[in-house]
This record gives structure tokens, C-alpha cells and sequence, in this order.
């Protein structure tokens, strides 16, 4: 089984912002290594909330929230893709963008898509945050601007003066 990215320090975070975290580092489990849902919704929450693994704190997440990011993607990926794809630039697909960033933009758009009980700037601004512990370069700002584009497809009605 393939071992998930590590993620640099980044700042304290609520519950639900260490499941986002966590969930995109279960659906990188999934992909690289083939775990199924089941198994790793099982790894992440018996061995890893709230513990210490290799001296990397991991913090307490929402462990409903966390599973509901992991399923959610999984079942609607087939939705979720298309929409990742037509936002991203011409000549980049999403099968041809970096694992993680792939993964933190499903879990983003599935968010926008299914929880909008959630406003859609929170939602970016956490996966935005969620890029900045994995990339230092420039692929936060393509989260937001990936992200963002869902959001305007998806909740206008959020973005009208």
C-alpha cells in the first residue's frame, strides 16, 4: 500500500479543516496505492486522528465529515471530473495534473456541489489552505482559481451583488 503525502506544517486548524486535510490524503491512498474506501476510512481514523506517527502529530478530525468527503467523491466522481476538467486550463485534463492536486480539487468540487450549507468561499479558502500544506509553488492559486470557477457555475446566486 502506497504511503499518503506527508504534509508540511501548517497553521492550527478546526475539525473540519484536518478532515478536508485528511480526506485528501485518504483519496491520494486510494489512487496511488488501490485502498479501497472501507479500509482506509478504517486506517485514517483507528491509527491517525489524534495521534502521533514518526514524530508528525496528527490533529483530531470530524471523523462524519472526513467520511462523508471520502464517499461523496468516490460516488459522484463521474460528475465531479467533467467539471474539474472544463475549469481547468485548455490542454491540462485532470489525469495529467499531480495526484494531490487532483485529489484536492475533487474533494473542493465535490464540496461545492454537495454541501451548500457551506458557503463556497469557505470552501475554497480550505482547500486553498489544504494546497499551501502540500505545495509551495503555484498550486494553490490554481486551486482558487479552479475552485472558483465551479463555484460561479454551480452558486451563482452566492456570487450576485
Amino acid at each position: 500500500m502506497a504511503e499518503p503525502v506527508v504534509p508540511r506544517e501548517t497553521k492550527p486548524a478546526n475539525k473540519r479543516g484536518v478532515a478536508r486535510l485528511a480526506a485528501v490524503q485518504a483519496l491520494y491512498q486510494m489512487e496511488i496505492g488501490g485502498a479501497e474506501l472501507a479500509d482506509v476510512v478504517d486506517e485514517f481514523e483507528t491509527f491517525r486522528f489524534g495521534r502521533e506517527i514518526d514524530g508528525e502529530e496528527y490533529r483530531e478530525a470530524d471523523p462524519v465529515f472526513f467520511r462523508e468527503i471520502l464517499a461523496g467523491v468516490v460516488a459522484h466522481q463521474r460528475v465531479i471530473d467533467p467539471r474539474v476538467n472544463a475549469a481547468l486550463v485548455e490542454g491540462w485534463p485532470l489525469k495529467r495534473v499531480d495526484v494531490t492536486l487532483r485529489e484536492i480539487l475533487r474533494a473542493g468540487a465535490w464540496e461545492l456541489y454537495k454541501r451548500k450549507d457551506i458557503p463556497a468561499r469557505v470552501v475554497i479558502n480550505e482547500y486553498v489552505d489544504v494546497a499551501k500544506a502540500f505545495f509551495v509553488e503555484d498550486e494553490p492559486k490554481i486551486v482558487n482559481g479552479v475552485l472558483d470557477r465551479i463555484a460561479h457555475e454551480l452558486r451563482t446566486g452566492e456570487f450576485e451583488p
